[in-house]
């Protein structure tokens, strides 16, 4: 791991939630050479993880472990009373687009944390109780900012391109009252055709059905 220099190979690591984000960190860290585990509130994906021999527990059942991974894209996660229960120098980052999966404030703000720069954008911060500390990477916010070259411009491109056509979709059905103030689910065919402008890119040709088969 180039922010530490720590081989990830033997190592156990923690995933926290196994969406989309997730499964691809998993994937990652299994190549790598880590014994993977995975934490999820989903029982399908729960139940996918497993099926890929990933064991699924939760995180106060792997508190002893090397490495911890947030792609839940929800609050708190991992918060400071997580962080105190951890093996001397645990490795904690944040693989989601939100800097509060890791709770930085609890831990900068908790009595007796010493925190110190070792490298550029990772911290150790020690709890001078017990002596023992966590390596938190880029302060809990996207470690792909800090710690590699961004997202690869495949994935950024078809990430803007989704949220391009979903701000038309909402510009064309403005007025209409069909979209309230909340938070939609992204329908299928938005993301079939983000897919479809990136597939002659990298070289794909669809099969297409015939009538017989459409039916």
């Amino acid at each position: 791991m180039m922010a530490t220099d720590v081989e990830i190979a033997g190592k156990v690591a923690v995933v926290c939630g196994y969406g989309d984000v997730g499964k691809d960190r998993a994937a990652a860290l299994k190549k790598a050479g880590a014994c993977v585990i995975v934490t999820e509130i989903d029982p399908m994906c729960a139940l996918q993880a497993l099926m890929e021999g990933i064991q699924v527990l939760t995180l106060d059942d792997v508190s002893k472990d090397d490495i911890f991974v947030t792609a839940t894209c929800n609050k708190h996660i991992i918060t400071v009373d997580h962080m105190r229960k951890m093996k001397n120098n645990a490795i904690v980052c944040n693989i989601s687009p939100f800097d509060n999966e890791v709770d930085m404030i609890g831990l900068k703000t908790f009595l007796g944390v010493k925190h110190i720069t070792f490298n550029p954008q990772t911290d150790r911060s020690v709890f001078t109780n017990t002596k023992s500390g966590v390596i938190v990477l880029v302060e809990g916010c996207l470690v792909n900012l800090g710690h590699a070259a961004d997202h690869p411009s495949l994935a950024t491109s078809c990430s803007f391109t989704n949220h391009l056509i979903a701000q038309l979709v909402l510009l064309m059905e403005r007025g209409t009252g069909k979209y309230e103030k909340k938070v939609y689910v992204s329908p299928k065919l938005p993301d079939e055709k983000v897919a479809s402008l990136h597939l002659g890119k990298l070289g794909a040709k669809l099969t297409v059905l015939s009538k017989e088969h459409a039916r």
